[in-house]
């Protein structure tokens, strides 16, 4: 656990005002994100509309919040609302979160990666080296800033000790179960899991991954249930995997 003694202030409505508005800038670019990269794994990324072929870039197709090209109105890239919904979803547990700013400068890092990398996998069931490691070297580094402005160092080893322990045992998985196992793309977003649950403790990342086996277990007995899935239906983890982290993050002591 952390031992920083003084902890975020109560958020103002003037505060939350302006975090809203800067979550709301970054919904373009993350649309346009998932849009280029929402391809089958070995697919080169999207570089236009897959109806008229018009270039996707900021303004464009796949960065407004309609999610259709605005020439030929194909559907492209998110689901309408979805990448505003995540961020309204990021932007609750950094208030909700009681840590300090570094730390939660660590947690706002990841949840922005975390975003498209969920959006993605449910789309094309994979989860692109582009967003997981950015994820996990960033929260490396912002958790190094605040063990060097008051928690100290013994909880940043313990938070690299556990993204490197977590990323290899679903890395694993992999190789001793192949498809039935997780895919390596799970194994490096949980580099960036590890690393941020170990920082608030061991207790605190067993917690994570009960959660998130947890989400995923009921959610595939639900489909199973509603006749959704089969058995051998292979859901994609990441979108567990970062519901589990959030959910042990808000109910770290």
């Amino acid at each position: 656990m952390s031992t920083t003694p003084d902890r975020h202030p109560e958020p103002t409505a003037e505060s939350l005002s302006v975090r809203g508005l800067a979550a709301l800038a970054l919904a373009p670019p993350l649309r346009l994100a998932v849009a280029r990269h929402a391809v089958p794994p070995g697919s080169p990324a999207r570089t236009g509309c897959d109806g008229c072929g018009a270039s996707l870039r900021l303004g464009g197709p796949g960065s407004g919040p309609a999610a259709r090209c605005p020439r030929c109105r194909t559907r492209i890239g998110a689901p309408a609302g979805s990448v505003e919904a995540g961020l309204a979803a990021a932007l609750a547990v950094l208030v909700l979160l009681d840590a300090p700013l570094a730390e939660r400068a660590a947690v706002a890092w990841w949840l922005v990666w975390a975003i498209p990398l969920v959006l993605i996998d449910l789309a094309v069931r994979r989860l692109p080296d582009r967003f997981t490691a950015p994820a996990a070297a960033g929260v490396v580094a912002l958790l190094a800033v605040a063990a060097s402005t008051g928690a100290g160092f013994e909880p940043w080893l313990r938070a690299v000790a556990a993204g490197v322990g977590l990323g290899l045992a679903f890395a694993a998985t992999t190789l001793l179960l192949g498809r039935r196992g997780f895919g390596l793309g799970d194994a490096k977003l949980a580099v960036g899991v590890g690393a941020l649950l170990g920082w608030y403790g061991w207790p605190v990342l067993l917690a994570g991954v009960v959660l998130t086996f947890a989400f995923s277990a009921v959610t595939s007995l639900g489909l199973l249930l509603a006749r959704k899935v089969t058995w051998s239906t292979h859901l994609p983890f990441g979108p567990f995997l970062v519901l589990g982290t959030c959910a042990a993050l808000l109910l770290t002591p």
